[in-house]
């Protein structure tokens, strides 16, 4: 009787073992399709916003270029401004020199 009892609690041992594995494998596979669903989700995000600074930067390039090709002397004026000043910003005045340095 005693073995046949122990035999009964080694196979009701293995079960318990053999349902959390069970539940541990069922719960792995459930956390590793979150993962892949949510990367999916963001990989899917990353792509719309690349589209859409693709599309808003054709969509100003072609309006400098609708505006240089309509008023070419004010944007060539436009351009020599912006090289004056930036010429100007980047300008360092030479250090003075004093005789006590």
């Amino acid at each position: 009787m005693t073995d046949g009892t122990l035999q009964k609690s080694g196979s009701a041992q293995e079960r318990g073992a053999d349902n959390a594995k069970t539940a541990a494998k069922d719960l792995m596979n459930q956390t590793t399709g979150a993962v892949q669903e949510a990367f999916g989700q963001a990989a899917d995000a990353v792509a719309e916003g690349a589209d859409t600074v693709k599309k808003v930067a054709i969509e100003g390039h072609d309006s400098l270029k609708k505006f240089i090709e309509d008023n070419p002397y004010t944007a060539t004026l436009l351009g020599i401004g912006i090289g004056i000043f930036i010429g100007y910003a980047a300008h360092q005045p030479p250090r003075r020199r004093y005789w006590w340095d």
